[in-house]
């Protein structure tokens, strides 16, 4: 029997205590400021004039040229790369995930008429690789330099006890600039506007929990896929393609009325978004032909169409909304920049 008073107690004085270190907790400082030199003149090759600072700080610092906008409007999206790093994981290629990263992000905002100006990441990993992480933040550099955006900070987290060897997430935010009255809001689009896609280059960054769930069932990463007439990985890590350039021509055409970004939700999905309460889409689905992807996909998983419709892009990545009159302009226009265009559907009436 115990009697208060009289437990043995422990002498925590004359023990012997363990050390505890940030490192030993999973945490290398000195890898994160390695990275951070590692990447600094990628990171610099981005930068043009606007750029006040270098990284490192606690801010990035942008001055824009606002000479030429009467009525300036920041534009700001975030976005992450979903579960396509999964297959960057399994293929143990990183370099093309940020350039994924960068023209989704890019695109979000170029379809609202904005021009992109700075992008910052967030890179959060289990172990902090540094082979790893000059190789995702190349791509972050790539895709800015492509597109004239500068890199001008992020954030580099290790985080040992969420995510398991060899995985890491990104996230990422870009800001833009539009004169207020150059907005592309879609408010102009009427009965019988013109659907015209443009092609994708892959799945982009979408479906891909549903695309891995059903290939990953019959092949291996590295698999040859004759339908494909390239591996898996190739094929699942095609870069999301930037439509800047070709946004910035189109606007400039009379009578185009919107731009949609085709991600997860598809083309009905993305495309009402920006279409007024009233309207609704007629989209004429057999107007183009969709790459082999995704007939592979739909015939392996036994997927459902109405499923294929609102997971994937199905081929078009970009949509944009015209009058009838401007078709051929339009048309015209996208073929001299290499992009050619497909007549989708019409803009109808709601029931």
């Amino acid at each position: 029997m115990l009697y208060l008073g009289t437990e043995k107690k422990t002498d925590l004085k004359n023990m012997e205590k363990k050390t505890f270190t940030y490192k030993d907790s999973g945490v290398n400082i000195k890898a994160g400021e390695e990275l951070v030199h590692s990447i600094k003149d990628l990171v610099k090759d981005t930068h043009g004039v606007e750029v006040l600072s270098n990284i490192g700080g606690f801010g990035g610092f942008f001055k824009p040229n606002l000479t030429t906008i009467k009525n300036p409007v920041f534009v700001s999206s975030v976005d992450g790369v979903g579960t396509k790093l999964i297959v960057a994981y399994k293929a143990q290629k990183y370099d093309t995930v940020g350039q994924d990263l960068v023209n989704h992000c890019i695109n979000d905002i170029a379809v609202c008429g904005a021009t992109p100006l700075f992008f910052l990441d967030y890179f959060s990993t289990g172990k902090l690789e540094q082979k790893i992480g000059v190789e995702v933040i190349k791509g972050f550099a790539t895709a800015c330099i492509e597109n004239n955006v500068a890199l001008i900070g992020g954030e580099t987290a290790e985080m040992p006890d969420i995510y398991k060897p060899g995985e890491f997430d990104l996230a990422g935010t870009i800001v833009g600039i539009v004169d207020e009255n150059e907005i592309i809001k879609g408010d102009q689009i009427k009965e019988d506007s013109v659907l015209i896609g443009f092609k994708s280059s892959g799945l982009h960054t979408n479906g891909y929990s549903l695309a891995r769930n059903v290939l990953f069932s019959t092949y291996k990463i590295n698999d040859y896929i004759n339908e494909l007439g390239t591996t898996l990985s190739e094929e699942l890590l095609k870069v999301h393609k930037s439509y800047l350039s070709l946004i910035s021509e189109l606007k400039k055409i009379k009578n185009v009325q919107g731009f949609s970004h085709i991600t997860g939700g598809g083309i009905i999905g993305n495309t009402k978004r920006i279409v007024p309460n009233r309207l609704g889409l007629d989209v004429t689905w057999d107007s183009w032909e969709r790459p082999s992807i995704y007939s592979l996909i739909q015939d392996i998983g036994n997927v459902p169409e109405e499923d294929m419709r609102a997971t994937f892009n199905l081929g078009i990545g970009l949509i944009t909304i015209v009058d009838k009159s401007v078709v051929n302009e339009v048309l015209e226009t996208a073929e001299k920049l290499g992009e050619p265009g497909y007549e989708l559907g019409r803009v109808k009436k709601n029931q």
